[in-house]
This record gives C-alpha cells, structure tokens and sequence, in this order.
C-alpha cells in the first residue's frame, strides 16, 4: 500500500458515537491530504470502524495529495458530460470550477478528463465545525462567467446507532443555472479483504448491462454481483448498468465482505440516473450517479444514508 509521504501530518477530525468512530481528513489547500481536482474535498474518511469492523483506509499503492484518486471512504465527486460549470465555454488558459474543489485552469482545448489533475486558482473558502457526532463543511466559491455557490455537506452519526447520515445543500448564489450528476465513490477496503468470492453486492432490481463485466472475474445474477475468483494484483472488474427506475426506492445498495461479516445498506433520496461498478483487488465501489440542477437563487438538497452492520454467519 501507499508509501513514502503518508499525509499523517494532514489535518483530521474524530467523530464517534455508541458505535461508529471515524476519523475524517479536512480540506486544506496547503495541508490536505488530498488536493486533487477529482473529487469534492469535503468528508474524505481514513476510517470508519464499527465495534466489529473496518469500512474504509488506503487501497492505493502510491500517495501524491495531487494524485487525482490518492483518497479513501464514502467520497463523492460533481461530474458532468461537458467537463462541468464553465469548462466548455472557457478558452485554453481559461478557468472553469470544480464543486467542492475550486477555480481551476483549462490548460488547453482537450477535452475534461477526470482523471487529470488541474492547476487551482482558487480554493474557494472551506469553514469546518465537528461536533462529537457530526462535522459540517461549508464551501463558498465565486467563479468565472457568474457562477457561484454555497456548498454544505453534514456528516452525522445517528445517536447510539451503527448509521451514518451524510447531507447536502448546493446554494447557487450566481447568476447561471448549474447542471451536473453526482455520486459518491464509496471506496470500500472491508476489513483489509481481498476483493473476491466473499464480496457481494446488490441492488433492488436487475442489473442491464451497458458495458458488462469482461473475463471471468466476475458475474452479475439478477440485482446481484458475484464474483468468481480472488483479484489478483493488477486485475480489475469493471462494469457499467441500467435496469433502475424513476424513484429514489431503487437507490438502495447492499454491500458486503461475507468473508470477515461486514456489512453496509446505502440509501438515497433521489433517483439513480447512471451506474458505474469499479473494483480492484484492494478496494470495490458501488458508484451511483445522480441529477443535481440549481437555478440562481435556488438550492439542490440530497441525502445518502449508510446503515452499517455484522452479515449473519453462513449456517
């Protein structure tokens, strides 16, 4: 795993409760532990630990804080067809933004990869409140071109139970209507399991494959993914699926290590619109995109909910 500059100088936050505790890593632009332009900045969870088990921690064999996916726990990026508010209209030299990240420069005429680092121009202004049982994370950005928001993201640990609560508020406080989908990564390293035949996820309908699994690393069963081998290292299991519907009740995705006995329920409040499954021997990924539209003056509000717990042990 990740060696060299670890990032345990970059600053962090406990929050517990009867029984979960985790340790959340803060957005800093000189200190953070992940400054890349991937992915929002707020609730990056080096663990999370319920009385029995581990759901999150480093899966990645090099850390850079500027490595686009050097990040860990239920992280979430905005992503968008056009490379996001700003990106298409902006010239090479140009700046576009990235929620929960900042102003960033559009270094030529290429198209928006996720995957590239940019430079930031402006980190926007972070404000951080944690709580025993909950943090909160405010992002205020003005950006090119009249776009600007107030981003607030409320992590919660329900009173005396194994649930997390993670909440979202986007404020467009500019004067052009931001468009994008979202989903949260969810970075799963159970207990330090290999990927493999006790890893299982589900979800409340049948898997359509838009692009399927490839090899014979793993299968989907209806709503379910079944893997048929460990992962070796190297080897990845990719797919991406439909089959959802127009409802929030088909967000609801079931995940667990049957070998260790940890287990996850994540629930949403709006509908799914993409799905994309990504894993690697260290690390497996539900990732469920959805809609988020704001006018100016207006505000999107969206919700996940991961209820954890202990998977009976097979009779």
């Amino acid at each position: 795993f990740a060696s060299g500059k670890s990032g345990a100088e970059a600053p962090s936050a406990e929050i517990k409760n009867a029984a979960i505790t985790a340790k959340i890593l803060l957005p800093d632009p000189e200190r953070g532990y992940y400054r890349g332009t991937r992915f929002d900045w707020s609730g990056v969870t080096a663990s999370l630990r319920t009385k029995n088990h581990e759901y999150f921690g480093v899966w990645f064999p090099r850390y850079d804080p500027k490595l686009h996916d050097a990040i860990m726990g239920p992280v979430e990026e905005f992503r968008s067809a056009d490379g996001g508010p700003g990106f298409a209209e902006a010239p090479a030299g140009g700046e576009f933004i990235r929620i929960g990240v900042g102003v960033v420069r559009k270094p030529d005429t290429a198209p928006y990869q996720p995957f590239r680092t940019y430079e930031i121009i402006d980190p926007g202004k972070w404000q951080v409140k944690a709580e025993r049982n909950k943090i909160r994370f405010v992002h205020e950005l003005k950006g090119p071109g009249g776009y600007a928001y107030r981003y607030t993201k409320v992590m919660t640990l329900v009173k005396d139970e194994p649930r997390l609560v993670i909440e979202h508020t986007l404020e467009n406080t500019g004067t052009r209507r931001i468009a994008t989908q979202q989903y949260n990564h969810n970075f799963f390293v159970m207990d330090n399991q290999p990927t493999g035949p006790g890893t299982y996820v589900k979800f409340p309908f049948e898997l359509k494959p838009v692009r399927p699994f490839t090899g014979d690393l793993a299968e989907v069963r209806g709503g379910e993914i079944h893997y048929l081998k460990e992962l070796a290292p190297g080897q990845s299991a990719f797919a991406e699926f439909e089959g959802f519907g127009s409802t929030a009740a088909d967000y609801h995705i079931v995940c667990e290590n049957r070998n260790s006995g940890a287990g996850v329920r994540i629930t949403g409040d709006r509908p799914i619109s993409r799905i994309i499954y990504w894993s690697i021997r260290t690390v497996f990924s539900p990732e469920a995109y959805i809609a988020i539209e704001a006018d100016p003056g207006k505000s999107a509000k969206w919700t996940y909910t991961y209820h954890f717990y202990d998977v009976p042990a097979a009779k």
